[in-house]
C-alpha cells in the first residue's frame, strides 16, 4: 500500500472507533464539547503517531517475552508528554479531561495498532499508520461533540450560537447521550458499509 492509502485505510476503512469498536471509554467521556474533544484527539494523534514509530524502530531488537510490556511503556512515555504538556500549558482543559488524558496508556487503539502494524512495519508507514488512526478517532469524537455541545449547550467551542429560546437538553450533556449517538453513527456507518459490499 502506498503511504495516502495507508492512512485511508487506518482513519476510515478500519476506523478503530466505528469498525473495531475501541476506545469507547474515552469517547463517551470527553465529548461533552467540542475544544476537550479536539485536544483529545490531537493528543492521541501524537501518542499514536510517535509510539507507532518508536515501535517500528526497535521491533527486531524487542525480546518476544516482553514485547506488550515494552510497547506498553513507550506509549506510556508519550501519553506523559501530552499529560504534561496539558498541565502547562491548558490546565483548565487539562483539569476538565480529567484522568482520561493518562488513560490513553491503555487505550485499546494505542496497542492494537502497535501490535497489529508497527510491530510488523517500517517506520515511516507506522507512524503514517498513526496519524491517520488517531485522525479517525478525532473525527469520532468531534462528530459526536458537535451534536452533544449544541444540544446540551446551544454553543460550538464555548461561543453560543442558539439563543436564550433555546431549551437546553440536559441528556446530552451526561454520558449516555454520547452512547446512543456512537450507537448510531456505527449502526449508519456500518449499514451503509456492507449494504455497499452487497
Amino acid at each position: 500500500m502506498t503511504r495516502s492509502q495507508i492512512f485511508r485505510h487506518s482513519a476510515f476503512k478500519e476506523n478503530s472507533v466505528w469498525k473495531q469498536i475501541l476506545g469507547i471509554c474515552s469517547t463517551l467521556a470527553v465529548t461533552n464539547l467540542m475544544l476537550n474533544s479536539l485536544i483529545m484527539g490531537i493528543g492521541v494523534i501524537f501518542s499514536l503517531a510517535f509510539a507507532n514509530l518508536t515501535i517500528s524502530l526497535v521491533r527486531n531488537y524487542i525480546p518476544r517475552s516482553v514485547r506488550m510490556m515494552t510497547q506498553t511503556l513507550i506509549i506510556a512515555f508519550y501519553v506523559i508528554i501530552v499529560d504534561i504538556f496539558l498541565k502547562a500549558y491548558l490546565p483548565a482543559i487539562s483539569k476538565q479531561l480529567g484522568p482520561y488524558v493518562g488513560l490513553i496508556i491503555t487505550n485499546c487503539i494505542l496497542m492494537g495498532r502497535a501490535e497489529a502494524f508497527a510491530a510488523k512495519n517500517k517506520p515511516l508507514d507506522s507512524f503514517i499508520d498513526g496519524i491517520g488512526a488517531g485522525f479517525g478517532y478525532t473525527l469520532v469524537l468531534l462528530a459526536i461533540a458537535l451534536i452533544r455541545e449544541i444540544l446540551g449547550f446551544g454553543s460550538l467551542f464555548g461561543f453560543t450560537i442558539l439563543g436564550d429560546w433555546w431549551i437546553k437538553w440536559a441528556i446530552m450533556v451526561m454520558a449516555p447521550s454520547a452512547f446512543f449517538i456512537l450507537a448510531i453513527f456505527i449502526w449508519i456507518i456500518n449499514n451503509k458499509y456492507y449494504k455497499g459490499k452487497a
